[in-house]
C-alpha cells in the first residue's frame, strides 16, 4: 500500500485532486481518500484541518512516505513556503510538486512556474522533486499522477525493506473497541517486524501488552515488516488509554523535558530563553518552554536563524522516543511562518 500526504493552501486545489485520486473514507483534522485497482492500493491524505493549525501538516506527512504539494495558478505563496520548509526541516525525501487548475491558465505560464518551484528548493530536500500539471475540476492528467506515485512507492520500499532487521516499532493513528475482540489499533510499522502473540510495550504509557493478531489489507497475517499498514489486536490495554502517536516497542524513552541539539531555519525570527514553543515528533506533540541556550559552551538568550544550538526544553506531557527521532520545532504564535527548525536528543 502507498500513502501520499496532500498539502498546499486552501484553495490550492488539494481537496478536489484527493477526491481524484481515491474515494472519501474517514475525517477528522485529517481526510483519508482510498483507491484499489489491479492490485495498486493507494491512500491518498489531504490535511485538511491545515493551514489553520500546523499538526494536520504534521500528521498527514508522518503517515506517508510521498507528499504531493499542490500550486495552484497563481504561483507559490506563503502557506505553500512553509509547507516547502516543513519538508524541508523533516528532510522529506519523495515527492511532486503538483500544479492545479492547469485548465485555466496558459502553457507558458506553467513553464514560468515551474521555474520558480526550481529557484525556491534550490538546495533543500525538494530540489529535484517532479513537477506535473493536473485538472482538478477533470481527470486530466490523473493516470500520469498514479504512474508517478507508484514509481516513487517502489523506491520507498525498497528503502523500507532495509528496516526490516532493527527492533520493531509501531506508531498508531487510530484506536477503537471492535466486539468480540476488544482494543484494535490501527498504525504503520516504522521499523522492523512485528509477528502475533508478540509481547511489547505501549509507550509512553510503559504497559506491557500482547498482539493478538496482525491484519494487512483486511487479511489476516502472521507478520509485518517495516513499512506495513497494519490492524493490531491488542491484550492487556484499552482503547481509553491510548492515543494516535503512542508507540508499541520494546525500548523508548519517555520523558517531558529535552536537551536537543538544533539547527534554525534561515527563515525565522530564532526565539529567546522563556518562550513558549511546540515540538512535534511523528504523531506526537507537546507545548515546551525554552529554559536554557548555548552555543560554543556558552549560555546566551537569544538564538538567531541559521545557527546551531544546544537547548533545554520542558514541559509537562509524556513523549516516547529514541534516539533517531527528529524533533520539529514549531512557533504557533507566529503568523507568517511557525516551523523554526529541527533537532536530535543530544548524547
Amino acid at each position: 500500500m502507498t500513502s501520499v500526504a496532500i498539502i498546499g493552501s486552501e484553495q490550492s486545489g488539494r481537496t478536489s485532486l484527493a477526491s481524484h485520486l481515491g474515494k472519501k473514507e474517514d475525517e477528522s483534522d485529517i481526510t483519508k481518500f482510498e483507491y484499489s485497482k489491479g492490485g495498486r492500493i493507494l491512500t491518498a491524505i489531504d490535511a485538511n484541518g491545515y493551514p489553520e493549525s500546523v499538526k494536520p501538516l504534521i500528521t498527514a506527512l508522518s503517515l506517508s512516505d510521498i507528499a504531493l504539494i499542490c500550486v495552484p495558478p497563481e504561483g507559490l505563496n506563503a502557506t505553500i513556503g512553509e509547507c516547502i520548509i516543513a519538508l524541508d526541516i523533516m528532510k522529506y525525501q519523495h515527492g511532486i510538486f503538483v500544479l492545479t487548475k492547469s485548465d485555466t491558465t496558459y502553457p507558458y505560464a506553467i513553464e514560468e512556474l515551474k521555474e520558480q518551484i526550481k529557484k525556491v528548493t534550490a538546495g533543500t530536500s525538494l530540489e529535484n522533486w517532479d513537477c506535473i500539471s493536473t485538472s482538478t475540476t477533470s481527470f486530466e492528467g490523473m493516470n500520469e499522477l498514479r504512474d508517478m506515485i507508484f514509481e516513487l512507492r517502489d523506491t520507498v520500499t525498497k528503502e523500507k525493506k532495509s528496516l526490516d532487521d532493527k527492533p520493531p516499532r509501531v506508531v498508531i493513528d487510530q484506536v477503537f473497541n471492535v466486539t468480540g475482540i476488544g482494543c484494535v489499533a490501527l498504525g504503520s510499522v516504522s521499523q522492523g517486524t512485528i509477528h502475533s502473540k508478540d509481547k511489547m510495550y505501549l509507550y509512553p504509557l510503559e504497559k506491557p501488552l500482547e498482539i493478538r493478531s496482525i491484519q494487512m489489507h483486511d487479511e489476516d497475517t502472521k507478520s509485518a515488516g517495516a513499512g506495513s499498514r497494519v490492524g493490531l489486536a491488542l491484550k492487556h490495554v484499552q482503547t481509553k488509554e491510548i492515543d494516535r502517536g503512542f508507540i508499541i516497542s520494546n525500548d523508548e524513552s519517555v520523558g517531558t523535558d529535552f536537551t536537543l541539539n538544533c539547527t534554525l531555519t534561515q527563515l525565522t525570527d530564532g526565539f529567546a530563553v522563556g518562550d513558549v514553543l511546540h515540538l512535534f515528533t511523528g504523531l506526537q506533540s507537546t507545548p515546551v518552554r525554552v529554559e536554557n541556550i548555548t552555543s560554543n559552551s556558552n549560555n546566551i538568550e537569544h538564538a538567531k536563524p541559521g545557527y546551531e544550538y544546544l537547548v533545554e526544553f520542558s514541559g509537562t506531557k509524556e513523549i516516547a522516543y529514541n534516539s533517531s527521532d527528529r524533533f520539529i520545532i514549531a512557533n504557533l504564535n507566529n503568523d507568517k511562518q511557525r516551523f523554526i527548525g529541527y533537532g536530535f536528543v543530544n548524547a
